[in-house]
């Protein structure tokens, strides 16, 4: 049994922050920081202070996790940049609401005494003596201490006060790692009641020292139970903190903690089972599983059930008879044509994360030139006479106002052309296109054509694969570039719109060209001769797409399965450590990286031949590097071994922080099985004759900090985790379990208010009863199972005692 906490976040805007540059406004951008360790930043929003990010995250976490902060920044260009204020929950305020928080928070001043971070190791015990013994207090190490110097350092000590005597330790220079080991004692008072109490802070020859944390011990505690010894979280000096709230503004946020207990596969095997046969029978079935589960779903969790139920059957190879299960229902309770899959019903959910799942890549490939080159090109586009804005133009000395019809012109063929480039990239992307997305596309262009098979509704089948296809899908895509990775950054106001009116365009070819569609915005009219010629250029791709033979279709799958598919790729810095000369960043190598299911390689360009660095067997630790070692805050190392087993790490370079997080997530995804995993690295490099981080000049000794494996970020090319799946859709279903037996007694014809008969007597024919049983035996194995990693299935990641 594994315990596995995750987040779901949501930065949606924020509104009335103080100006902090000289023109009167701010360029917001967020940093979410889990226990200090910054794992997401948003793109920077130029100019406002009300900025709109609508920004989504998933984050997997260990359960130990404590706290995760928000940080509203304003970027500069020359000098640092400034912290607005931030907003921070604690891992227990989270745990109870089970909803989430979801709403206005207010910013508060970040101040110096609460923005401490790590842990120091400490021994305590109890001397027996007289009078009342002696209190001996061991001081052996920290880790991971915030870093107040310049160099990206600090130089600690620990003060260690008790009973109005206080003692230090020695100064340990530029580490956030320090080793101590030494030991300090004092005259225990019987009956005493005072606490101990430990400070650490960092040296500073001219300055205040800096507060860096602090750990109280309650003594009558510590007397009962004579000695204990662990890693201690370092807390903030509270009394000292002066808050300052509502004068800093505002953010809006949806933070949801979800703790998950998954056990082991077999458990899970009648509900995967169940929900499988009922997949398989189809509309045949006798039992309508799927249907219920949707009736008894909310609106507001569809869209996740869906993608869990998706996933769950993608892994088991039925995602196509699932989806094709969820067309005839719908199609079954529709009777008008034009409202067909137009609802947020369990169809149109999980065809929405059928295609984020499965055509992501798919979707990179058609649309990411156009995207680029609207980017590049930073046109001033607007269609809508009452938006345009008329400019100059001309060159110096010459210029004159051009007219407004000049603008809806250059405009029109603006669009016209990016609208075109877009089809023809789409026309010729049909064996480019997942076989799995053709096959059913086939199904649903075959269910509609039989559902609705008059003259009349000849363009429905079309309209049915293009309302997946390019209303939910392509055009969201085109609207919000950066939500679906296809941009590292938002576009500006301009880019905006020229994307919007694209998109728009786009759901005019989708929609057919209906006259509604054209009614409903006259002023798109110039654009008609290319969505005209798009639509049939768009009801070919359709007939070809969905032109597939099973021969085919397994041709296909048979290549793909050949082929290793990137997890993930992009250009990277490398530098290996050889030898014992200085590391600097002028050392690191530009190259094209691939990450894949079975190595980490590199060449010199995307299509050069690649070579093989790192197997991903052999790799034992992806973390990050502390800052003073490059002088950068964004490179990595990946831990590894090479063919004859010796130790090696090669260290790459990121561009910015979210790249870096989500390369480190990939590498742990992919290495999360392997054996030998580390559960303590060193953050530094080892320069000279010792390591930077804690000076320790054993090379090959334990590490001075813990690895982070189990903090990743979702993405939509996930490995599919069929254990978790099954674990999310048995939440659901439990806590949906009332409305599931008043269902059954509504079906049987049973007006009691009993519970539902049960056991290996109740009847094979009714699915639900049997969804019921399995879902009572789930309760209990959640119940009886102990804490801690199942004994069948052992845990390979060695994690430091805390």
């Amino acid at each position: 049994m594994a315990k596995r906490s995750s987040l779901s976040i949501r930065i949606v805007e924020g509104k009335n922050l103080p100006a902090k540059d000289i023109n009167g406004s701010s360029d917001p951008y967020c940093i979410v920081k889990v226990d200090n360790e910054p794992i997401i930043r948003t793109a920077t929003v130029w100019k406002t202070l009300c900025p709109f990010w609508g920004e989504e995250y998933q984050v997997h976490l260990p359960p130990t996790f404590y706290a995760v902060a928000f940080y509203v920044m304003d970027e500069d260009a020359l000098s640092r940049d400034d912290v607005i204020g931030k907003v921070c929950f604690t891992r227990d305020t989270l745990a109870s609401l089970p909803k989430g928080f979801t709403g206005w928070a207010h910013l508060a001043e970040v101040d110096p005494n609460e923005e401490v971070q790590g842990e120091i190791h400490l021994r305590l015990e109890v001397v027996p003596g007289t009078p009342g013994g002696r209190l001996r207090c061991s001081v052996l190490e920290a880790r991971d201490l915030a870093p107040k110097d310049r160099n990206g350092a600090s130089d600690p000590f620990v003060r260690v006060h008790y009973n109005g005597r206080t003692q230090e330790t020695t100064v340990v220079k530029k580490s956030c790692y320090p080793r101590w080991n030494e030991t300090f004692e004092f005259e225990l008072e019987e009956g005493a009641a005072e606490a101990l109490c430990i400070e650490a802070w960092d040296w500073d020859l001219v300055s205040r020292n800096d507060f860096l944390g602090k750990v109280v011990v309650s003594v009558q505690r510590l007397c009962a139970a004579r000695q204990e010894e662990g890693w201690f979280r370092l807390q903030p000096d509270q009394s000292k903190s002066q808050r300052g709230e509502g004068s800093l503004g505002s953010l809006q946020l949806e933070v949801r903690l979800q703790d998950e207990t998954v056990l082991p596969s077999r458990c899970y095997q009648p509900l995967v089972q169940l929900l499988c046969r009922e997949v398989k029978l189809g509309t045949q079935g006798p039992g309508q599983l799927i249907p219920i589960i949707e009736e008894t779903t909310s609106t507001d969790r569809r869209q996740e059930v869906a993608t869990n139920l998706l996933k769950l059957f993608l892994g088991q190879g039925l995602a196509k008879d699932f989806l094709d299960l969820l067309f005839q229902l719908e199609l079954g309770r529709t009777s008008e044509a034009n409202t067909l899959f137009r609802s947020n019903s369990l169809a149109s959910k999980s065809m929405e994360s059928f295609l984020k799942v499965v055509g992501m890549r798919y979707l990179h490939g058609v649309l990411g030139p156009i995207i680029d080159r609207v980017f590049e090109e930073k046109k001033y586009v607007e269609l809508d006479p009452s938006k345009v804005e008329v400019k100059d133009v001309g060159c110096s000395g010459l210029h004159r106002p051009q007219t407004e019809a000049e603008v809806l012109e250059q405009s029109a063929q603006t669009l016209r052309a990016h609208l075109g480039a877009l089809l023809s990239a789409l026309c010729r992307s049909v064996r480019a296109c997942p076989a799995v997305i053709r096959v059913t596309f086939r199904q649903l262009f075959r269910r509609v054509r039989e559902r609705f098979p008059s003259a009349q509704y000849e363009n429905v089948p079309f309209i049915a694969v293009t309302s997946f296809l390019c209303l939910r899908f392509f055009s969201p895509a085109i609207m919000s570039p950066k939500l679906f990775h296809l941009r590292e950054r938002h576009a500006d106001a301009r880019t905006s719109r020229t994307l919007l009116l694209l998109a728009k365009a786009v759901q005019n070819v989708g929609n057919m060209d209906t006259p509604v569609s054209r009614a409903k915005e006259a002023w798109m009219e110039p654009l008609q001769p290319t969505v005209r010629q798009g639509v049939a250029q768009l009801k070919d791709f359709i007939t070809k797409l969905v032109d597939i033979e099973e021969k085919e279709e397994l041709d296909l799958q048979r290549t793909l399965s050949l082929q290793a598919p990137p997890v993930k790729e992009g250009t990277l810095f490398i530098h290996r450590t050889k030898g014992k000369g200085p590391l600097t960043s002028s050392s690191f190598k530009k190259l094209h990286f691939s990450l894949t299911t079975e190595a980490l390689s590199f060449a010199k360009t995307p299509s050069s031949k690649k070579s093989t660095l790192i197997k991903l067997a052999n790799i034992r630790a992806a973390e990050k590097v502390e800052e003073k070692s490059f002088g950068s805050s964004h490179v990595m190392q990946v831990i590894y071994t090479d063919d004859a087993g010796r130790p090696q790490t090669a260290y790459l370079q990121c561009k910015c922080m979210n790249e870096l997080n989500q390369w480190l997530s990939a590498l742990r995804k992919v290495s999360v099985n392997n054996p030998g995993l580390l559960g303590a690295y060193h953050p530094g490099v080892f320069r000279g004759d010792k390591w930077s981080c804690c000076h320790q000049k054993d090379k090959t000794g334990r590490g001075c900090d813990k690895t982070r494996a189990r903090v990743t970020l979702q993405e939509w090319n996930d490995p599919l985790d069929q254990d978790l799946e099954a674990q999310l859709i048995c939440r659901h279903l439990l806590g949906v379990e009332d409305l599931l037996r008043e269902k059954h007694r509504e079906l049987s014809g049973d007006t009691e208010t009993g519970t539902v008969p049960m056991g290996p007597g109740a009847a094979t024919a009714d699915p639900l009863a049997q969804l019921l049983q399995v879902l009572q035996d789930l309760r209990g194995a959640h119940s009886s199972s102990p804490p801690g990693p199942c004994p069948s299935e052992p845990s390979h990641l060695l994690e430091l005692q805390t």
